[in-house]
């Protein structure tokens, strides 16, 4: 792209944010710079609004506009549309930043190629019109599509850009100020005279863009502007096969569907035109795809008066011999703006209706339709707008007889197919194809799709005990979506396991029915009781009540009494999982020993030999007095086992 270093924005940061590098392009409304925004560190384009158009009252309307492109374009969020980023004003300049495209416009492309192939035309109305779709879905008009506002970038992607002149829908259907802004070459006729504007606009705009990349000019030419538009407003675009005779007859019938003079001979947006398009490759060979004109004429260049006049005519509400005369006075000027109601001025004066004309008028139009085997009506009635119907109205929702009955009666074919449809009753119309108020060939069939109702769909059986992952790729198989699993413990499932799932498993179930697994985390974990030390019984209490299995075994020991118990197998304060097992040792008091024989022993014999063994010694003497020193008889029967420690009494004397 071409830069003008002398620009005096050239260098300047606007707002305290752009660094403004270069000049990339000027309009009618504003020039375009490349700039650097130095907050996020990349290159964004920096459009900004010509300083004069915001003077006096009317530049407060025009700034609104400007203004408004940015809340327009903002609100678009597609990859074939430039984006907006930022809206601000410094001063007196009002700037938007939009993305930077690093390419060509579609002028320039066609200025260094002439003219494209048919893959590559259609190629091109397919992202031109995706893009555009996304903007009429939003309610929004471009109002100003031209080679210029169409960018390529380096990649070959195609953009949309300049949402400027774009309105909201509610809006653009109403002309309220008597002035059109756009581009003559490329406009709508119902724009030039004022009459509305809403999405067919649009498409008319890229009928004409077709013609021009296959034939390598646009369909209408003139000296002025003005002539250009009196040729919009009451001649049909010709035939690009008239210039490019290898084209095949689906071409011609596609571009004169686009540019159709008539707004209800269009498709009703560029959604409705993006489906013609991709209709018409369908039905195109691989060698069609392959036409170009080679010796096409170059196209016009940018800047040609007679292309870019902004603002441009304003026709209103004239009738013909009212128009013919004002274009004829109008002669090489620029633009004329006849306010639309059909007054009349002091310098167009407004001659007598006659009403030989309109019966001429008609009678021409007769005889056009008589003369049909001459060539113009067999085109009319075969591939022109004559050739074609709208589909029928309140199709949705009615029944297969009743929306039957209606496309019969406008002398279509029906065809059937059957979807699932989450609202439409069973066997009423979901949609139509082409869609309801579109264009249809008089001998062409409309496609109805009828309702099966809400899909429903089956929940496999056994998922409970399978695998999370294996019960998982059950219900995707079976059409479910699955929600985030559930967790919990359980202490029979292992862990990773089905334990419940959301719907009753072999029913029926909506199509959209979220399915919820519950998985098992295995048995819960538990804190190991304390328990050394208690009585039997109160250890198992705690210990099971803490979901824990309980095993007892008894052992002698010396120091924990009888009872209670002497050690546990898993640690106290110790993590462990419901259902793990702990065995507890339970004492039985001191072990047994058996009692050795000590009568007759001397009693200091006898003492230590119950020590020895691990008895207590208690002497008693049976006279006061031991003057023997010996054991007469012991308490405990020699060779009987009592317990470690316990006392023996030895009667002595």
């Amino acid at each position: 792209m071409s830069t003008v270093t002398s620009d005096p924005l050239v260098g300047r940061v606007v707002d305290g944010r752009y660094r403004v590098v270069s000049r990339i392009a000027r309009g009618g409304m504003a020039t375009v710079y490349l700039a650097v925004d130095q907050r996020l560190d990349r290159e964004v384009a920096l459009k900004i609004m010509h300083a004069h158009l915001a003077d006096g009252t009317e530049g407060v309307d025009f700034t609104s506009r400007f203004r408004r492109e940015a809340r327009a374009a903002a609100r678009l969020a597609h990859p074939g549309l430039v984006a907006v980023f930022d809206q601000g004003v410094d001063g007196e300049t009002s700037y938007l930043t939009m993305e930077y495209v690093d390419g060509a416009n579609l002028r320039r492309t066609l200025h260094h190629t002439g003219t494209f192939t048919v893959a590559q035309t259609l190629d091109t109305l397919e992202a031109i019109l995706d893009a555009l779709a996304a903007a009429h879905r939003a309610g929004l008009v471009h109002r100003d599509i031209k080679p210029e506002n169409v960018l390529v970038d380096t990649a070959g992607r195609v953009k949309v850009t300049d949402f400027g002149l774009a309105r909201a829908v509610t809006e653009a259907t109403t002309t309220t100020t008597g002035t059109v802004l756009g581009t003559v070459a490329y406009m709508a006729p119902e724009v030039i005279r004022a009459v509305g504007c809403d999405a067919r606009s649009d498409v008319y705009s890229v009928g004409i863009l077709a013609y021009e990349m296959l034939v390598g000019v646009p369909p209408h030419g003139g000296d002025t502007p003005i002539q250009v538009a009196f040729q919009h407003v009451n001649h049909d675009v010709p035939t690009p096969s008239g210039a490019v005779p290898a084209l095949p007859v689906e071409i011609d019938e596609l571009v004169c569907a686009l540019a159709a003079r008539d707004p209800q001979d269009r498709p009703v947006d560029a959604g409705a035109a993006l489906h013609l398009v991709r209709s018409t490759r369908a039905a195109l060979d691989p060698a069609d795809l392959d036409v170009r004109r080679e010796s096409a004429p170059r196209p016009t260049s940018e800047g040609d008066a007679s292309l870019d006049a902004i603002p441009t005519t304003v026709f209103g509400a004239l009738d013909d011999e009212t128009r013919a005369v004002a274009i004829a006075r109008a002669g090489g000027t620029r633009a004329l703006e006849l306010i639309g109601t059909g007054a009349e001025t002091e310098s167009v004066p407004r001659p007598r209706r006659r009403r030989a004309s309109k019966v001429l008028v008609w009678l021409l139009v007769v005889l056009l339709v008589v003369a049909g085997a001459g060539g113009g009506g067999v085109w009319w009635f075969t591939r022109g707008p004559g050739a074609y119907t709208s589909v029928p109205d309140d199709l949705v929702g009615a029944t297969r007889a009743e929306a039957s009955e209606r496309v019969g009666a406008a002398g279509l074919d029906v065809t059937t197919s059957e979807a699932h449809d989450d609202d439409v009753p069973a066997g009423a119309v979901v949609a139509t194809d082409p869609g309801e108020g579109e264009r249809v060939r008089k001998d062409g069939s409309v496609g109805l799709v009828l309702s099966l109702g809400v899909e429903m769909l089956t929940v496999p059986d056994d998922l409970v005990g399978e695998s999370e992952a294996d019960a998982a790729d059950a219900l995707t198989t079976a059409g479910f979506e699955l929600g985030e699993a559930e967790h919990t413990f359980d202490d029979d499932a292992p862990t990773g396991s089905v334990v419940d799932v959301s719907v009753p498993e072999g029913t029926q179930q909506r199509h959209d029915t979220v399915v919820v697994l519950t998985v098992s985390d295995g048995p819960a974990p538990v804190t190991v009781p304390a328990v050394t030390g208690l009585e039997k019984s109160a250890a198992v209490d705690q210990l099971t009540g803490a979901g824990l299995d309980v095993s007892t075994t008894e052992a002698y020991d010396e120091k924990v009494p009888s009872g209670e118990v002497v050690s546990q197998s898993l640690e106290a304060d110790s993590q462990a999982h419901r259902g793990d097992e702990v065995s507890v040792v339970v004492s039985k008091g001191p072990p047994l020993v058996e009692v050795p024989k000590v009568v007759d022993m001397k009693v200091e014999d006898a003492t230590a030999t119950l020590e020895k063994a691990g008895f207590t010694v208690e002497i008693s003497e049976l006279f006061g007095t031991r003057p023997l020193d010996r054991v007469l008889f012991q308490d405990q029967d020699p060779g009987a086992e009592i317990p470690k420690g316990s006392t023996v009494k030895l009667t002595v004397t």
